[in-house]
């Protein structure tokens, strides 16, 4: 689609929302949100906004669903009815199925399912609000909430997509580069171990174009490992604060000013040895 007339999505060597080709939108990932939940994240991403809750392992139902021999793993991708600007019918429609079926694709790879046979891990992703790459965001959520939920892993799923906007190669498409660029590259890799679990493309790319884009995006998809991470020790150490039990009362170091204070003080004309 041609943009509108007058738009400019690349123009002296910046994008129309003023980043260089391979800086990403700013991120913000929260880990644990969800008190109900095994695990939970909230996800900023630009103009995203991405919750998601994992549940499991559990019993399978329907029963004629399980696996004797590992976990399955289902994903339900849903923008909620408000989340764009014209109101979205509710429910799932083709586009929703079809992130669903990736999303959960791209995670079973980095389970280790088989340590929980007859079981179901169940993987919500909820867009609050959506702007380009919802299907990037809800799968690097995904993955947190997976890690919150101890689920055995190894290692967690980060995506980016890259594109092509007026002849150039740019990072983490904006909405209006996702409506009027030329092409769309959603990558999901595994970090720590290098694979890629998630490789989709709509448009056209050059051998070179494509070679640098899928660079581009591995590189990206480093980084936001590195935010995932952040956000899952943010989380354990706030609760280990909170859930810290307090010192027994023996054990409270004794203050000047605490009750029976006179056995610290020194008797008089005696030597500090044995304090």
């Amino acid at each position: 689609m041609k943009p509108p007339e007058g738009m400019k999505l690349w123009n002296n060597g910046k994008r129309i929302d003023g980043r260089s080709a391979d800086e990403l939108r700013p991120i913000k990932i929260h880990a644990g949100v969800l008190k109900r939940a095994d695990g939970s994240c909230y996800l900023e991403w630009g103009g995203n906004k991405v919750l998601a809750g994992v549940y499991g392992p559990r019993e399978v139902h329907p029963r004629h669903d399980m696996n004797p021999t590992q976990a399955i793993v289902r994903c339900r991708y849903n923008m909620a009815a408000f989340s764009v600007g014209d109101r979205k019918r509710p429910g799932p429609d083709r586009r929703s199925q079809e992130i669903s079926k990736v999303t959960s694709e791209a995670l079973r790879p980095v389970i280790l399912t088989h340590l929980f046979p007859r079981t179901a891990i169940d993987v919500f992703v909820e867009i609050i609000e959506a702007e380009a790459g919802s299907r990037c965001a809800g799968l690097t959520a995904a993955s947190v909430a997976l890690a919150d939920a101890g689920i055995p892993m190894k290692g967690m799923v980060a995506a980016c997509a890259a594109g092509k906007i007026d002849g150039h190669v740019v990072l983490d498409l904006a909405r209006e580069e996702d409506n009027y660029g030329e092409t769309d590259l959603p990558i999901a890799t595994i970090p720590r171990t290098g694979e890629i679990v998630l490789l989709q493309m709509d448009g056209d790319f050059t051998d070179e174009e494509l070679s640098q884009a899928i660079d581009m995006a591995i590189q990206a998809c480093a980084r936001i490992h590195e935010i995932q991470k952040q956000a899952l020790r943010d989380r354990y150490k706030d609760a280990a604060v909170t859930d810290r039990p307090p010192a027994p009362p023996d054990m409270e170091p004794p203050t000047a000013s605490d009750e029976g204070a006179d056995v610290l003080e020194k008797p008089a004309g005696g030597s500090e040895e044995g304090w």
